[in-house]
């Protein structure tokens, strides 16, 4: 892999991955969360929490980077708070994976709501009825049986996580070493002289990084399901 990338392009492929592993990791008990609770629930407002979690999909990403910034910069509402605790998360590779999770937090909920939506809600009546506690009837039979949709949406929020690029750049800007993710790295690369071999490199990365994790979301769905039929 040294032989074939260089060591700007190895940086930017490893801090990707870091990037997208913590998005993913820290936004999945969200996605779990709402997209169970917009699954089996009907409350006032439900169309409006529905649009906001589906928002980050319809803005344009430097739309939703600039709100970030806003709010998370040194000097937003957020960002100024945080900063009295020692926390930066603005131009840092933590913002970088703020906004990625953002970005691919839609795409976590519709799998798993999905996935939700398919359970017959008669089986968490009978567990119930049983005398289980709603928590324990979650943990035991809902979790479980949309096991494959979570898997899916994690698999599919990873791979938007190492794809995001607009709100990204625009929030914690486009630094070597810190926030130079793999579709920054392309963007840099192509405006210099020379450098479209390298942009070339990373793009036929990107491709096979997302058709791998379309792949493996669809064959892992399909695994777990198998297993979960199974148990």
């Amino acid at each position: 892999m040294t032989d074939w990338l260089s060591p700007p392009e190895i940086e930017a492929i490893l801090l990707s991955l870091k990037v997208a592993f913590w998005a993913t990791l820290i936004s999945l008990p969200f996605g779990i969360a709402v997209g169970f609770i917009l699954a089996r629930f009907e409350f006032p407002g439900k169309q409006v929490v529905n649009g906001l979690v589906h928002l980050p999909l319809i803005l344009p990403p430097v739309v939703t980077g600039f709100i970030l910034l806003k709010l998370f910069g040194t000097q937003g509402p957020i960002g100024s708070v945080l900063k009295e605790l020692g926390i930066v998360i603005a131009f840092s590779w933590t913002g970088a994976a703020l906004a990625a999770a953002i970005m691919a937090f839609p795409l976590m909920v519709r799998a798993i709501r999905l996935s939700f939506e398919t359970i017959d809600s008669r089986l968490e009546d009978a567990a119930r009825s049983l005398g289980g506690h709603r928590w324990h009837v979650f943990c035991v039979v809902s979790l479980p049986l949309a096991l494959p949709g979570v898997v899916t949406g994690a698999i599919l929020a990873f791979a938007k996580a190492i794809g995001e690029f607009g709100a990204t750049i625009t929030f914690v800007s486009n630094i070597p070493g810190e926030t130079r993710t793999l579709p920054s790295a392309v963007y840099s690369f192509m405006q210099v002289p020379g450098g479209e071999e390298s942009a070339y490199r990373l793009v036929i990365l990107a491709v096979l990084v997302s058709m791998t994790a379309l792949i493996l979301s669809e064959w892992l769905a399909k695994r777990v399901k198998t297993v979960v039929e199974g148990t």
